[in-house]
Formats: structure tokens, sequence, C-alpha cells
């Protein structure tokens, strides 16, 4: 099962992995919480569901080639984890049912840092707004 989430992970990010700006996602939710930890940075967790369009279009229009990709790569912890893939994430944490869902999280005290983002409320003008509070 969780070899199959990280090839499916794999081949959804291969097209974000060739361009140049891009946010590096972590395809594990323990090991990005992990870094997060050690690295005192607050995670940015993108839930999404298979097949979905409104995911890779949220992330080839939000989350490439934008001027917050660098901020979010230097002081975030992204990671992205597939609803049907409730193994490798949290799921009473997360829990939405709308996708896809972004929530930005505290990693030390496992804390909202503000009211997650659903569906086509995640846009550029969001996540900027956002950085411009952190």
């Amino acid at each position: 099962m969780l070899k199959q989430f990280l090839k499916y992970v794999l081949l959804w990010l291969l097209p974000l992995l060739l361009s140049a700006e891009h946010v590096h996602w972590l395809g594990d939710y323990n090991r990005a919480l992990q870094i997060a930890h050690q690295t005192d940075k607050p995670l940015l967790v993108l839930v999404v569901q298979k097949n979905a369009s409104l995911s890779s279009k949220i992330i080839k229009n939000v989350f490439m080639d934008q001027k917050y990709v660098a901020q979010i790569n230097e002081k975030m912890v992204p990671v992205i984890v597939t609803y049907e893939g409730v193994l490798s994430y949290p799921v009473e944490m997360y829990y939405t049912t709308v996708f896809p869902t972004l929530f930005f999280v505290d990693s030390q005290r496992e804390l909202f840092l503000r009211e997650p983002l659903y569906g086509e409320s995640i846009t550029k003008e969001a996540i900027q707004k956002f950085y411009e509070v952190l």
C-alpha cells in the first residue's frame, strides 16, 4: 500500500520536479513532521484526493512559478498526502471532506496557525496574504 502510494505521489509530482520554481513537497507525513521538529518550522499540509483535477490545477497554478515558492521552501516543511492514504497522516487532525485542503500547522504544538483553505479558496492571493502575517 505504501509503495503504491509513493509511486502515485512521484508520478503525480513529476511535472513539478521538472519545473524551475516549485514547492519541495514531501510525500511522507511522519518524515515531514520529524524534519519540522528538527528545524522548528511549521508544516504546510496539502490533503488531496486521487484523480481530483482541482488538486492538479491548484498545484500547477498556485504552487509553481510563484514568488512565494522560495519562502515556502525556506520557512515551512511542505507535505502532500492523499485522502485515500489515511495511514500516511493523522486523518483525525486533518479531517476534511473538501479536496484539496491546505492546512498551516505549528509543528511543535500541533496547532493550526490559521483556518485551513478549501478547494477553490486555495489561491495565490490567499497564500500571499498568509505570508504577510507570518
